[in-house]
This record gives C-alpha cells, structure tokens and sequence, in this order.
C-alpha cells in the first residue's frame, strides 16, 4: 500500500502516542508500505507552531526532517495536478488542509492514515 499519513497521525507516531489505532500502526509499521507526509501537512505544523498552538520540542525546520528519517517518511509535494481535484470535491470538510490531502490521495492513489470521518466520505480510501 501507499500510505499518505493526515498530520495529526504523523504527530502521534512522532510522539509514539497511544491514539494510533492498532490498523493504523500495523499498516505504517509494514516495511512493504511506502509512507508519505504531504508537504501540506509541513505547512499545516509549521503555521500551528508559529501561531503558538501546536508545542514543539524543536522548531519545525528541524523536527519535521528528523522525525521522517527516524520512520522512513517520505516527503509528498503539492503539484498543480492535485490542486485541480479542488474543484471536483464536494464540500464536506472545511478544512482547507485535510481537503489538500484528499486531493493528493486522489492525484496520487494513496490511502490515508486518518481518524477523521469527514474525510472518509470522500472518494478516497481511508485507513483507521
């Protein structure tokens, strides 16, 4: 499989928090997986982290890279093919960066690793 982690499954496995489901970690841990961060949600963490509502132990600059190296997360950029699947989405999400994430799993045929329901009713597949 192709894993596109949501931002909040990436900062629990950065913090080896206990909220990732037991499928979720099974998937991510399968070395036969490909794991993907969405520059997305690299932005997504750097802007709560600059307006003083996500706490960091380094800044994100640092963080981030060092926390993909230690799991093997690659980096996904944005590309003006996913940003073009913005129109083709119904308006079940308002948030604007989980629907980049939708549109990069379409784009790219990922599934994401997400506990969010409301991006599950979208036409992307979803793993909880």
């Amino acid at each position: 499989m192709r894993l596109l982690l949501d931002t909040c499954t990436f900062l629990w496995i950065a913090t080896d928090s206990n909220k990732l489901s037991r499928q979720a970690g099974a998937a991510f841990s399968d070395p036969a997986n490909e794991v993907y961060l969405s520059a997305v949600s690299a932005w997504e963490v750097a802007t709560k982290h600059a307006l003083g509502k996500l706490a960091l132990p380094q800044p994100p600059i640092r963080y981030l890279p060092a926390i993909r190296a230690r799991h093997g997360i690659s980096t996904l950029e944005l590309n003006e093919d996913a940003v073009l699947h913005l129109s083709k989405l119904p308006p079940l999400h308002r948030d604007p960066f989980d629907r980049m994430l939708v549109c990069q799993a379409i784009a790219h045929g990922l599934d994401i690793v997400t506990p969010d329901a409301a991006i599950a009713q979208y036409p992307v597949r979803t793993l909880w």
